[in-house]
């Protein structure tokens, strides 16, 4: 197993990320597809808060071709890493940006009818580029709405010199298997495919993939899931852990009398017990919301946050771990093995594409399992 680890202060928190259990979920994911269907990889927002650049070679080493950012900067970013991926920017071209996709070799994601008239303009002073359509099928967020595109159709002069590599939409509720909305999406986005000649489909993310293979279609977008998020929750997580959280102990309390903990005293030992102060808090995306709510682990042992999380620390309550087994330094499990990422999110009342990407700068940071 290799390993590249980021800093060398021994007071802070190391958040070590598997890639190998990236590619890992890459596979597992693609074993998942229609014989037809191809999986692609969500890196935006920095690979979901991880390192684009490290999880972007080691997605492209297990066998992804189709890598998806959110923006310009973010696509011309990834090119400087992956020089023979596809790559496609979902916020698609603005404001005159046509020729700099052209020269990085990026592929818009065209959702409006703006982005459609200016690209097919730059089109047809160029030659033949690749796009990628994006309609709304229910999500009302990002994409041509139906009746656009029924104008499309009926006038096919818009799309001259476009080579259409996808159509695509996105699911609302594809984490919700029973939703209805998850069929009449379907049915639209099928609908639209035959009013643009059958192009090449793309409807699913992660979980959209558990839908079964009538939402595969092409290509998927595999997103969350690859990071250990659970695509099919109030399920057991088929994906490998990702993330490791550990931070060493800086500070114990001894209690013998009744205390307050923390800001505005939110909380109070009656003793006696222990506090263990650790040095992360919301500076590094470890949320407020998890005042008095959150847990962690040392030794195996469930300790719960007791106060309130601020800028740049957590207080523990560690009373139940025995005293041989704690000291200042020991380590602290705050995602990992006994305590994932979705459980920490159930916790804070949030989802863990939050927490992931919340994760700060402040951390060390440790590779493991690829050549990054």
């Amino acid at each position: 197993m290799s390993h590249k680890r980021q800093g060398s202060d021994l007071s802070r928190a190391v958040l070590t990320v598997n890639l190998g259990a990236i590619a890992d979920n890459f596979r597992n994911l693609s074993s998942r597809l229609a014989p037809a269907c191809q999986a692609g990889a969500v890196v935006k927002a920095n690979a979901y808060g991880l390192g684009f650049e490290e999880v972007s070679k080691a997605l492209a080493k297990a066998g992804c071709r189709h890598f998806f950012v959110a923006d310009l900067e973010e696509g011309i970013a990834l090119r400087r890493v992956l020089d023979k991926a596809d790559i496609f920017v979902f916020n698609g071209p603005e404001r005159n940006s046509e020729p700099v996709f052209d020269e990085h070799s990026l592929t818009p994601i065209l959702n409006t009818p703006g982005q459609i008239e200016s690209w097919s303009a730059f089109v047809a002073s160029k030659g033949s580029r690749g796009a990628v359509i994006q309609v709304d099928t229910g999500m009302s967020r990002t994409g041509l709405d139906m009746a656009y595109l029924e104008q499309l159709a009926e006038d096919h002069k818009k799309l001259d010199g476009m080579e259409l590599k996808f159509l695509m939409s996105h699911l609302a509720c594809a984490d919700e298997p029973g939703h209805p909305l998850n069929a009449r999406q379907l049915d639209e986005f099928s609908r639209a495919r035959s009013l643009l000649g059958e192009p090449p489909g793309s409807l699913a993310n992660s979980s959209g993939i558990f839908l079964g293979t009538d939402y595969h279609f092409d290509l998927v977008r595999t997103g969350g899931a690859l990071y250990g998020m659970n695509p099919v929750p109030n399920a057991d997580n088929p994906m490998d852990s990702v993330v490791k959280l550990e931070a060493p102990i800086l500070q114990l309390r001894d209690v013998d009398s009744p205390i307050t903990v923390g800001y505005g005293a939110s909380s109070r030992v009656e003793g006696p017990g222990r506090i263990a102060t650790v040095a992360v808090g919301y500076a590094d995306g470890y949320l407020r919301s998890l005042s008095n709510k959150g847990s962690a682990f040392v030794n195996g042992v469930r300790v719960p946050v007791i106060g309130r999380v601020s800028m740049d620390y957590i207080t523990l309550d560690v009373s139940k771990v025995p005293e041989d087994k704690i000291h200042p330094g020991s380590v602290v499990e705050l995602i990992g093995p006994h305590h994932g990422i979705d459980a920490l999110a159930e916790e804070a009342g949030t989802l863990a594409y939050e927490i992931l990407t919340g994760l700060g700068a402040r951390y060390t940071r440790a590779y493991c399992g690829g050549s990054a």
